[in-house]
């Protein structure tokens, strides 16, 4: 009989403890967001999508070196000497044509370690955390702003000024060797005659 009575008390006790935290809410203001009509503001420094600022990007690769799970994928092109990038907002010269900048956000784990090392501030995290997709390919964002006839193009520029750079280097070279060859030819030449021509004598 006390087993039952305990139970019972046991039972009745926690339903009252559980509605009595019901009441205790019931009369207070509701915190529920509307979501999505309501948003909360997010806190200052919270850490949301990376985007980059193409404009801005020299491909020093830093940032893509920085980041612990290679979420970044970087490819660049040297810009020949007719082409002329410009420079960025920052001052900084550019010198090679971004062809292929990737972040691939599905396996961003949102470390920010990426950021400070960049020269120019053009890759950052903005305030988008809105972009599940079902597809995971679509979690790889995109910023090279190239067309792949443009890719094309000015990969084949810089390996045509390469090779043309390389042949103008191999030609100097060549030269100097021949010279190098002909002054001591001239050399060995002028040791001979001196020692073919007969000894004058003093008087």
């Amino acid at each position: 009989m006390t087993k039952l009575l305990n139970e019972f008390w046991v039972t009745f006790s926690s339903i009252f403890t559980g509605l009595g935290v019901t009441w205790r809410h019931l009369f207070k203001r509701s915190v529920t967001v509307q979501y999505p009509e309501e948003r909360l503001e997010m806190p200052k420094g919270v850490r949301h999508q990376l985007y980059v600022n193409i404009d801005d990007c020299i491909g020093c690769n830093l940032c893509s070196k920085a980041c612990p799970v290679n979420c970044i994928e970087i490819e660049t092109v040297k810009s020949t000497d007719e082409d002329d990038l410009g420079e960025t907002s920052t001052g900084h010269k550019k010198r090679l044509w971004v062809t292929k900048f990737d972040i691939d956000m599905a396996k961003c784990m949102y470390c920010d370690l990426c950021v400070p090392p960049c020269p120019t501030d053009c890759i950052y995290m903005i305030e988008d955390y809105e972009y599940s997709k079902y597809d995971r390919d679509d979690l790889i964002f995109k910023f090279s702003d190239l067309s792949p006839e443009k890719v094309e193009e000015v990969k084949k520029k810089a390996e045509e000024e390469a090779a043309r750079k390389k042949a103008e280097k191999e030609k100097q070279a060549a030269k100097k060797k021949a010279e190098k060859e002909k002054k001591q030819a001239e050399g060995k030449k002028d040791e001979k005659d001196k020692k073919d021509s007969p000894k004058t004598s003093k008087d």
